[in-house]
């Protein structure tokens, strides 16, 4: 196990440091140690006014990062070295995007501009294009409240990008496992995180033990349905007898047969549901999207 880098006294010396050097209230700070894994720090600042957040040596881009997702007038207060001794600086994220983290420390960064709530179903304009044709965010919003994921939850998403990034700004304390069987498909799903600034999405090109066996065991799995879905859902009700699995099929006849397959590997209290949207255009006619069937169901139920 890894030694950690920052104890409770050294969080502690920290949060004193600032409670005398900064005139915030350290009540309403938010603790984030980015050194260990899966730690998102953009979404955090995001939706956060005070952010103590403790990181290590060796992050060149790390400002350069916040600023490129729209937090450049961020306030940051520091110091120079790896101790909370001496003076406190404070400069706004814009202005020390070409400098980086020199020693491990702990920083304060203030977001008067925040966003605490977060709207599941994201616009499809907030992603990154590239190969991937998104599923619409009315549909998105159902297929998240089926899922019905939780802060620390583990989950894998098998070709549903926009979900997996969704799920994983939910999911903010846990982690995602995205399988992406096309390349393009691979590269574009990285634009996301990157561009989300995520830390707890890892992103894989199949399913199988070896492929798996480094990532956490899922306590849910969301599939779009493909030729392969029976070979996915037996191996993840073997690695987890109790998972909850999603299902999503544009497809009748497969959705059909989606609740007898469920049955055949122990997956109970299932559900089928279809959702269909139609949307008013610019000469007032309404055009109906792709209406999706959605298979939910939990093994050992």
């Amino acid at each position: 196990m890894a030694e950690q880098l920052f104890t409770n006294e050294i969080i502690l010396s920290w949060l004193h440091y600032f409670a005398q050097n900064t005139p915030v209230d350290l009540e309403q700070v938010k603790m984030l140690d980015i050194t260990r894994k899966n730690k998102n720090l953009i979404p955090t600042v995001e939706s956060h006014r005070a952010v103590l957040v403790f990181t290590e040596a060796g992050n060149p881009d790390i400002f350069y990062r916040m600023w490129n997702a729209g937090l450049g007038e961020c306030v940051v207060w520091y110091n120079e070295g790896s101790e909370p001794v001496g003076e406190v600086k404070q400069d706004k994220v814009r202005d020390m995007i070409n400098r980086g983290i020199n020693a491990s420390a702990g920083m304060l960064i203030i977001n008067d501009n925040i966003c605490n709530t977060y709207k599941i179903g994201m616009d499809n304009q907030n992603f990154q294009r590239g190969s991937i044709h998104y599923v619409g965010s009315e549909i998105r919003s159902v297929i998240l409240n089926k899922m019905q994921v939780g802060t620390q939850d583990d989950i894998c998403v098998i070709s549903g990008e926009s979900i997996a990034i969704e799920a994983a700004l939910i999911a903010n304390e846990g982690s995602v496992t995205a399988v992406e069987y096309n390349q393009d498909d691979r590269a574009t799903i990285e634009d996301n995180i990157d561009y989300f600034g995520l830390q707890n999405i890892h992103v894989v090109d199949h399913v199988d033990a070896e492929t798996m066996a480094s990532q956490p065991v899922p306590s849910l799995v969301f599939l779009v349905a493909s030729a392969s879905t029976e070979q996915e859902i037996a191996f993840f009700t073997e690695q987890n007898p109790n998972i909850n699995v999603v299902v999503y099929t544009l497809d009748f006849s497969v959705a059909a047969g989606i609740p007898k397959l469920f049955e055949k590997y122990g997956i109970g209290d299932i559900e089928t549901i279809q959702i269909a949207v139609s949307k008013l255009n610019a000469k007032n006619s309404f055009e109906q999207e792709p209406a999706p069937w959605i298979i939910s169901g939990k093994a050992g139920a």
